[in-house]
């Protein structure tokens, strides 16, 4: 009983997530290891922020500058914060980033998500992780260096 009321509510959220906007897919457990495998072989940002988090606030319209600007840079946007749809997507398109390769949880992150990613992740926001070609990863703490980033891409 308690397991299927478990996907219930996964449904329930997944729904939700869908009626809000068809361009944040949901974030969950066992998704960081399908972006991994999905994009081996190729550099990737990605990138966790959060609508309550104000240094994430500030950094996400940079970051929409950034990809205006860096076509070739492949980078993921996950919002870790448990908000309504709602938020994220108003921020995302203040941000102009709605149409970014966007996630977002729609259940709370728990530890067993930033185990997931990174066990020694306590959960700060912002955090970037940069994942070369060779999936061999970095993790970058706090607002990123834009220049450094760009040219982190063009060594890939």
């Amino acid at each position: 009983m308690k397991r299927y009321l478990s996907m219930l509510a996964a449904t329930f959220f997944m729904l939700q997530a869908v009626q809000a906007s068809e361009s944040v897919k949901a974030y969950q457990n066992g998704t960081w290891a399908q972006l991994s495998k999905a994009n081996l072989g190729e550099p990737l940002a990605v990138h966790f922020w959060g609508v309550t988090c104000a240094p994430c606030m500030a950094e996400m319209p940079q970051w929409g500058k950034f990809l205006s600007q860096n076509k070739q840079a492949k980078v993921i946007f996950v919002q870790v914060d448990d908000v309504p749809p709602e938020m994220v997507q108003k921020m995302l398109q203040r941000a102009k980033l709605q149409n970014a390769n966007n996630f977002s949880v729609f259940q709370p992150f728990d530890d067993a998500m930033r185990y997931e990613v990174d066990p020694q992740w306590h959960g700060e926001t912002p955090i970037t992780i940069l994942i070369n070609k060779n999936g061999q990863w970095q993790r970058k703490t706090g607002p990123i260096q834009f220049a450094a980033l760009k040219a982190w891409f063009l060594k890939q």
